[in-house]
């Protein structure tokens, strides 16, 4: 996902009830902000100040540089 950008939920959807899958890396560029459940066969990457209102799996790795994740609310 690009620098800067934005996944907004509208219309009732909870990022808890969001799930993307995904077969390869997952890069989440700096001061985005990312709302839902990450499944990644690989690893996911989150980029310096990147927020994340969900949760995040992966089969390999996760790296977290200067970011944010939060459990979604239940």
């Amino acid at each position: 996902m690009a620098n800067g950008k934005r996944i907004v939920l509208s219309g009732g959807a909870l990022a808890k009830n969001v799930f993307w899958q995904v077969s390869g890396l997952v890069d989440l560029g700096t001061t985005v902000q990312f709302e839902g459940i990450v499944l990644s066969q690989t690893s996911i990457a989150l980029r310096n100040k990147a927020t994340v209102n969900g949760r995040l799996l992966a089969g390999t790795a996760i790296t977290i540089d200067g970011s944010t994740v939060r459990e979604p609310a239940p």
